[in-house]
């Protein structure tokens, strides 16, 4: 995930109103989000550990279809495909993924990871991005990472991810790892750390199996693994941001028309647009 850097705006605009007068908080209740969408543990948990596994969140006929489609788009893409976001060697990457199919509008629909989006974030955030990626046999190992530029205070946070897993995330497929708790470190793994490469004494490996969904803080140390199988690992990531910051893909230029007007009012206010 590429980072982004905090762009000095005006302070956090807590249930701010979007253009059709809806807020953050009201299109989270037309798409079922209550105070108890997340248990009290699972509250925890996350505020514990900076990141929290949800399981069976897809069926497995829903990953396979989004997996298939995935490799469908990578086909009809070609060279082109993630550039509107992010190339990486050694995967395959795709951008813009609410604009290219109905299906992949789960991953801003979902109560259980819009609760979570906002335990993390608070009342007013929205969709930053949602990328693909898949690790390719040989490829994908990445250093420890956090998905935001400098330093933060504890609690004072600007980004979160969701994983959603189209295969088994495995010990020997690239599976990503994590470290508990550096999300409020008040350190910078590519900074503080002499290789963020290296296997980190405290790295957890998020083993899970597809259809589950791994909510991290995005200022948790993370990154993907080696995927040492013959078959590529995918994953969808359904990444948000604060409402008075900059999305990594700006909805409003990115969507279609024709997206924009089959989208619902409370869908719209998780775009920003």
């Amino acid at each position: 995930m590429i980072e982004v850097e905090r762009h000095n705006t005006a302070a956090h605009l807590e249930g701010a109103r979007d253009g059709r007068g809806m807020t953050t908080l009201e299109a989270l209740s037309e798409l079922g989000v209550s105070e108890d969408t997340l248990s009290e543990d699972e509250k925890a948990y996350l505020d514990k550990n900076g990141y929290l596994p949800l399981e069976g969140l897809l069926s497995e006929a829903e990953a396979d279809g989004l997996r298939q489609r995935f490799d469908e788009l990578v086909e009809v893409e070609g060279e082109d495909a993630g550039k509107e976001v992010h190339q990486e060697a050694g995967t395959y990457r795709l951008s813009n993924l609410i604009d290219k199919d109905e299906r992949f509008w789960i991953c801003i629909s979902h109560p259980k990871v819009l609760a979570a989006m906002h335990h993390v974030l608070g009342d007013a955030f929205k969709l930053s991005s949602l990328n693909g990626r898949a690790a390719l046999p040989g490829q994908g190992l990445q250093g420890l990472h956090a998905d935001w530029k400098g330093r933060i205070e504890p609690g004072d946070y600007y980004v979160c991810n969701s994983i959603w897993l189209l295969s088994d995330f495995t010990k020997r497929n690239g599976a990503t790892r994590v470290v508990p708790g550096s999300h409020d470190s008040g350190m910078n793994p590519r900074e503080d750390l002499e290789d963020p490469s290296a296997d980190h004494p405290d790295q957890v490996l998020l083993t899970a199996k597809k259809g589950t969904v791994v909510i991290f803080n995005s200022h948790t140390w993370h990154g993907g693994t080696l995927n040492q199988t013959d078959h590529p690992r995918y994953g969808l990531h359904g990444y948000y941001t604060r409402r008075d910051q900059k999305q990594q893909m700006d909805q409003k230029v990115s969507l279609s028309a024709e997206t924009v007007g089959r989208l619902s009012d409370a869908q719209r206010v998780i775009l920003d647009v």
